[in-house]
């Protein structure tokens, strides 16, 4: 496909528009009693992190931006978006025009770089990004998709590895003009692993720059599953774990969602070979769970599988073989009593393909959709949509934008069963050239979680990656004023 290569240009002043982003800024409103009404508005401000992308000279990476078309309700009617290098290489820009029209740009080798960047006005409101590496040869082979996310400051990690077969780098990026700080902790089946040299504690990462940290340089254990929890002692920083795993492929560990009682792991693929899961409990308790995929026509109990033990502040872990067996599904987690419920965070490690035809991607626990997500790179072939509906019926509205080159806007609407996924090829857009964006919409019912993969075979490998759609907190909650003031002036 014919995208325009990223610029790059000696000129580093345009990371200066990243000064002291805030990632979800909302439109001023008077003060109001905290009982009053809310209304939803639309964020006038967000910020996007997205880390470098390989290490590899093979590497052909796509950039993708997009606010969603109707989000524009913002208090302005103009606005931008744009992202740019991260680091102290040379500067890349990747511009945003207009809601609903994606922009993409590639950069190809090593020197691909991690980008940063904000949204104000009209495009900030559910403003996403995200970035698609193809490795065609190497250890570093496979596809490997992450949707850029806001800067924060604690980040858990289950599914991480220092085995000797893997290479698990975390990289942490920083947005901004003055350093962070940041404390990596890896957690094993005995708990913390504990350093004498004190690896991992107050590491800084320079201002405006991404420090990739090899986990296995922090610990002497070769274990197959750890925890990675980053926290950040000063600044917020971008986090994400890039997995290169001998013979089998390589992609991106994002975090989990918060920690939580029950948690949901949307879109294992209906060809899973291999399905692991890690769990880690996050408080002072155990954590006993019951564990359930839901699949096309309602939830089972995987035999042999049926519940996870997880001592506090250990790692624990599962083999679900080939869990799916041929229907597309979501493993559900929730806790053996329902009266003893303690946090938990959670990831899958995925295959697909069998011997040396083989590729990994991750599925982090996620949380629910809310009103609206949007997966920014999609081509014309390749795309699975999987929704789920872990506690009621469910509507969904599900969205293709124009391409990038050419296409026609299309849309679909979809009904989830209680208790089920369902895994669609979703709408193309006519006409379709270049890639495009998908962006689901609450329409009616419970609670949905959604996951997006991309297949992109290459000489009979299965290469793929999935990415989950939680919120994109476009809106936010503003309180209503007392009464209109200005009708007093009339």
């Amino acid at each position: 496909m014919n995208r325009a290569p990223l610029t790059l240009a000696a000129a580093a002043a345009g990371l200066a528009a990243l000064t002291g982003i805030a990632a979800f800024t909302a439109p001023a409103a008077p003060a109001a009693d905290s009982g009053r009404a809310a209304t939803r508005l639309p964020v006038e401000r967000s910020a996007l992190l997205c880390p470098a992308p390989s290490g590899s000279d093979l590497a052909e990476t796509t950039y993708t931006s997009v606010t969603p078309k109707g989000a524009d309700g913002a208090a302005t009617a103009t606005g931008t978006a744009q992202l740019v290098t991260a680091d102290k290489k040379p500067t890349a820009r990747l511009t945003l025009k207009e809601p609903g029209k994606p922009v993409s740009a590639t950069a190809n080798g090593a020197e691909a770089p991690a980008l940063a960047g904000a949204a104000d006005g009209r495009l900030a409101p559910g403003w996403a990004a995200q970035q698609t590496t193809v490795v065609a040869a190497g250890s570093a082979r496979g596809v490997l998709g992450v949707s850029c996310t806001a800067p924060d400051t604690d980040f858990w990690f289950p599914g991480a590895s220092t085995a000797k077969t893997r290479q698990d780098y975390l990289h942490v990026t920083n947005p901004d003009d003055t350093a962070a700080v940041v404390d990596i902790e890896l957690y094993g089946p005995d708990g913390v692993l504990k350093s004498d040299s004190g690896a991992g504690e107050g590491i800084p990462v320079p201002a405006k720059s991404s420090v990739p940290v090899l986990l296995s340089t922090l610990t002497t254990a070769p274990l197959a599953d750890l925890t990675v929890h980053v926290t950040t002692r000063t600044g917020r920083v971008g986090a994400a774990v890039q997995v290169q795993e001998e013979n089998v492929g390589a992609d991106w560990l994002p975090a989990s969602a918060d920690a939580a009682g029950s948690l949901v792991l949307p879109g294992i693929p209906a060809d899973a070979t291999d399905v692991r899961l890690v769990a880690f409990a996050t408080g002072d308790d155990d954590a006993d769970l019951k564990l359930r995929l839901a699949g096309p026509n309602g939830s089972i109990t995987p035999a042999g599988a049926e519940s996870l033990h997880v001592k506090s502040r250990m790692t624990a872990a599962i083999d679900l073989k080939n869990l799916t067996r041929g229907d597309a599904g979501s493993l559900l987690l929730s806790p053996a009593d329902p009266a003893h419920t303690a946090p938990v965070v959670a990831a899958l490690r995925v295959t697909r393909g069998s011997g040396a035809k083989q590729e990994l991607a991750f599925v982090p626990a996620t949380g629910a959709l809310g009103a609206r997500a949007t997966a920014a790179d999609n081509r014309a072939t390749g795309t699975t949509l999987s929704v789920t509906a872990p506690a009621a019926d469910a509507t969904v509205k599900v969205t293709a934008s124009v391409g990038t080159q050419a296409g026609a806007s299309t849309s679909k609407t979809y009904t989830v069963k209680a208790g089920t996924t369902l895994a669609v090829q979703p709408p193309v857009p006519a006409g379709l050239k270049g890639s495009y964006a998908l962006t689901v919409e609450t329409e009616s019912g419970g609670p949905v979680h959604v996951a997006r993969m991309l297949a992109l075979p290459d000489d009979g490998i299965p290469m793929f990656t999935i990415q989950t759609l939680p919120d994109d907190r476009g809106t936010v909650a503003v309180p209503e004023a007392e009464q209109d003031l200005s009708v007093l002036s009339r």
